[in-house]
């Protein structure tokens, strides 16, 4: 009953003058019904608490027909939006990595992407060290350019517990790269430690002379 009452409610919250320019300014193939985040998030609201998943397997399963079904990009908005509730914490486990990565490959743009990387694979890296960082170190020099931007963004609500090894590995993987996304990305994972530790920071920088011109304006942004 999750998904369907899912797909009527972002029907229900449609606005059909306001989807196109959603789909062009995403620059998706995929189309929108016109539905912006705060009136998802105001009308899937009730939805999940009436419907909400009997179990572990129920929960998995709606995210995974939410994200592959989807015909509009809201539906697959909704899919992170049910992954990431706070409800449903306790069922977020380190055999959802995979999951994770079907999505960060299928999904191949930013907003899904960044989303996935700080809210769900960089709280699995917090928690499960020993099973995530390897696999990093691995989606660091992927073929996937969106697993590469994953490796380098993940840490990014980390702080103080930030794996500085990784970092500069995911980094130094990736500062050759012409991509955008990855030159913006390693700039803003930088920018962000930088709020820990400006002198780290400043010293990678420094001793990186092959960083983008982008990738360290972002990451010195705040610096000075």
């Amino acid at each position: 009953m999750l998904v369907p009452a899912v797909r009527a409610a972002l029907k229900a919250a449609a606005d059909s003058r306001r989807a196109p320019e959603m789909q062009r300014y995403m620059k998706s193939d995929m189309p929108f019904r016109g539905v912006p985040k705060p009136v998802r998030e105001l009308a899937l609201k009730p939805v999940f608490a009436a419907h909400a998943p009997a179990d572990r397997a129920e929960w998995i399963s709606a995210v995974g027909e939410l994200w592959r079904e989807a015909e509009f990009r809201e539906e697959r908005y909704a899919a992170t939006d049910l992954l990431a509730h706070r409800v449903f914490g306790r069922w977020r486990d380190v055999d959802m990595l995979p999951l994770f990565e079907e999505f960060v490959v299928t999904g191949a743009w930013w907003d899904h992407v960044d989303e996935l990387a700080s809210r769900q694979v960089g709280a699995l890296l917090l928690s499960h060290r020993d099973v995530v960082t390897p696999e990093m170190y691995a989606w660091a020099t992927d073929a996937d350019r969106w697993k590469r931007r994953v490796s380098v963004i993940c840490q990014l609500p980390a702080k103080g517990e930030t794996d500085l090894d990784l970092l500069a590995h995911a980094i130094e993987s990736n500062e050759d790269d012409k991509d955008f996304f990855l030159r913006k990305g390693i700039g803003w994972a930088l920018r962000q430690y930088a709020r820990v530790d400006p002198g780290w920071v400043t010293h990678f920088v420094d001793s990186h002379p092959g960083l983008s011109p982008l990738s360290r304006r972002e990451a010195l942004k705040h610096l000075g």
